[in-house]
């Protein structure tokens, strides 16, 4: 089962004692070449999702079926095992278990159901969080939903900037003792945070995003993080290229004296075009002598 294999993957990662920065994708492009360079793993952050499919920022806007039918085209188009976030799971928890469904479904390694309050609350400007015990809920739910017990699933919080240090080490403990498969761990803003959150549990680590002095590989492995997100630098990437190419269109440039294009070479590698060229020649009798 190629799905299988793509979470055994992704569980070796969690498994192993090193620490992987995975590859921000969004689309079957994006995946083939992160796949091409040899990222580990893939990335499919909220942020992004909601941009590469609605262009809209990222308030919870992007609905379960667009989620999913975006990590259905990345799974057909490459093996690389991704992993998710499925926000707040689209709802109550027993919205989240039909997440964990669609996106397995769908072919993803991995997923994150996150404690935060979504979409965010009337009146109330500031990003809040469920109580502890809804997000037990949601991560029971989300266990109870998983057809495939190697589906990785991760319980998400980001109390430690929001409620602080001593609520996130409580919400993480919870959902360790449920049976969540690692935690996913936002706002921690210095070692002294990591360090606490790491001696007071068990499960491997993920990091979305950190200061300066949290980069070093060989720190992260001492905490036990095995995944350490760095951010969607190639959506942001490409989005500049694509204003830069259209405004020197728009302006009266030449299509031959564009510059930062992708060569002939690099679309067709992107494509497959090898791959489908062999097809054609196989099942439609193409390209013989």
């Amino acid at each position: 089962m190629a799905f299988r294999q793509r979470r055994e993957k992704l569980r070796s990662i969690l498994t192993g004692s090193s620490c992987v920065r995975p590859g921000s994708v969004y689309d079957a492009t994006s995946i083939r070449i992160a796949e091409d360079l040899g990222f580990e793993l893939g990335m499919f952050g909220g942020s992004v999702a909601s941009l590469a499919v609605l262009g809209d920022p990222d308030i919870a806007l992007i609905t379960l079926t667009e989620l999913a039918e975006q990590m259905r085209r990345m799974s057909r188009a490459a093996a690389l095992p991704v992993l998710v976030d499925a926000d707040h799971g689209y709802g109550n928890a027993l919205n989240v278990r039909r997440t964990v469904q669609e996106l397995e479904a769908a072919g993803a390694a991995g997923l994150t159901i996150e404690d935060t309050l979504l979409p965010q609350a009337f009146g109330q400007a500031k990003t809040q969080l469920i109580p502890l015990e809804e997000g037990v809920g949601k991560m029971k739910a989300a266990l109870d939903g998983r057809g495939d017990p190697s589906l990785v699933v991760m319980g998400r919080t980001g109390a430690v900037s929001i409620t602080g240090l001593d609520d996130a080490i409580a919400r993480a403990k919870a959902y360790e003792a449920i049976g969540v498969d690692a935690l996913f761990f936002t706002g921690i803003k210095n070692r002294g945070e990591l360090e606490a959150v790491s001696a007071a549990t068990s499960l491997p680590i993920v990091l979305g995003g950190a200061a300066e002095d949290m980069t070093a590989l060989d720190y992260l492995e001492s905490q036990r993080v095995r995944i350490a997100l760095q951010g969607h630098a190639p959506f942001a990437a490409a989005t500049q290229a694509v204003y830069e190419t259209l405004k020197a269109l728009r302006e009266g440039g030449s299509p031959k004296n564009l510059k930062g294009l992708a060569s002939s070479e690099l679309t067709g590698r992107a494509m497959r075009e090898a791959d489908v060229k062999a097809r054609s020649g196989a099942f439609l009798g193409l390209n013989k002598p």
